[in-house]
């Protein structure tokens, strides 16, 4: 496979960073699914004990906030990664290579630097809110911006070597997508 079907990685030999980025894509997507786990199971114990006449459990909203919270900005980098972002594709339809490969550099790049402003906003959330706690489960506050920092710092990092490697090899095709391995 080709540099430009394969961005950052994803699949194939790659040698040791190949192998870390589908470490690193493994253990995101986990949190991920763990986390739509924990909303599912949460907001379907909430529905049915309305109807049980048990206490009501006051802290399983907050969490099922929490971690659409965290599936959100987990996902982000891996999202980045397998151009699964929210895009539009109308620039991909022009007739000139050079013009569609600039624009797709230049959005890879405002990606990566909107990225990495929000991350520089949350290391501040995560460095500034030690103190503060969630209402209901008394969590740290911080707790839930570092997960948040987590994934905004892969999707700097995934739309950054993003950047470099559409400039030189241009956009992977949307199709080789759904064909991503991981262990």
């Amino acid at each position: 496979m080709s540099p430009a079907e394969n961005p950052a990685g994803e699949h194939g030999s790659g040698g040791g960073i190949g192998r870390l980025v589908r470490l690193l894509t493994a253990v995101e997507l986990g949190i991920a699914c763990l986390a739509a786990a924990m909303i599912f199971g949460l907001i379907l114990f909430q529905a049915v004990q309305r109807y049980l006449p048990v206490p009501q459990i006051v802290w399983a909203g907050e969490l099922s906030q929490f971690a659409l919270i965290w599936l959100t900005f987990v996902a982000a980098g891996v999202l980045v990664t397998r151009n699964g972002h929210i895009a539009i594709e109308l620039i991909d339809t022009l007739p000139s290579p050079v013009v569609v490969r600039v624009v797709q550099t230049l959005a890879m790049a405002l990606v990566a630097l909107i990225a990495g402003a929000f991350a520089w906003a949350c290391w501040e959330l995560v460095y500034s809110a030690g103190f503060l706690t969630s209402p209901a489960l008394g969590l740290p506050m911080s707790w839930v911006y570092a997960i948040a920092l987590i994934g905004l710092v892969s999707a700097t990092i995934r739309a950054a070597v993003g950047t470099v490697q559409v400039a030189r090899s241009g956009m992977p095709a949307t199709g080789d997508a759904a064909e991503v391995e991981v262990p």
